[in-house]
């Protein structure tokens, strides 16, 4: 199975995360915009796993869990990997949290080399994924808009968990199931 380890995030966080896209869909740029549902903050993905490793995973991520600070986000700014210019994948940042999930991640990161897992060569970036760019199609229209565009949401949103996710890949999307609920202390 395809997983992934992840924060979830609230209905209201999700709800300013569809106004964000609705305001950049004006640009009418070659955009697959993920669903509100679907959004969320992307601590480590694994891959494929099999049934006796994703055991082994819910323990670590328990015992971590255990270890770590329950703590609050709120998301400040919007981008694109690699950058504006060439805009592959936009992103809402994390302002409040943007420390505390880093550290979360470095620690299921290092935990998880132990297992076998491969480190990560990139360093982590607390953002949340709300589209990827498929073409050049109205680049600059899209640019334009996210220049432009202030993020007004000014509410936070406490953290009480980390979750082990099965990704299914589908014609529609991908559809992620709970695997496991690791409460943070």
């Amino acid at each position: 199975m395809r997983t992934f380890i992840a924060i979830e995030l609230s209905e209201q966080f999700k709800d300013a995360l569809a106004q964000v896209q609705s305001h950049l869909k004006y640009a009418s740029a070659d955009v697959k915009w993920v669903e509100p549902a679907n959004i969320h903050l992307t601590l480590k993905f694994l891959g494929e796993i099999d049934e006796a490793k994703c055991e082994k995973i819910k323990s670590v991520l328990d015992e971590i869990a255990r270890s770590a600070r329950s703590f609050e986000i709120s998301l400040k700014d919007i981008g694109a990997f690699p950058n504006i210019e060439s805009p592959r994948v936009i992103w809402v940042g994390l302002d409040k949290g943007a420390k505390e999930s880093a550290e979360l991640a470095a620690k299921i990161d290092e935990a998880l080399s132990k297992i076998g897992f491969q480190k990560e060569t990139r360093p982590f970036a607390a953002h949340l994924t709300i589209g990827r760019v498929r073409s050049s199609k109205n680049k600059q229209a899209l640019k334009k808009k996210l220049t432009a565009y202030s993020l007004q949401l000014t509410a936070n949103q406490p953290i009480n968990s980390i979750i082990l996710f099965q990704s299914t890949l589908t014609p529609r999307g991908s559809i992620y199931t709970k695997l496991n609920e690791s409460s943070l202390s």
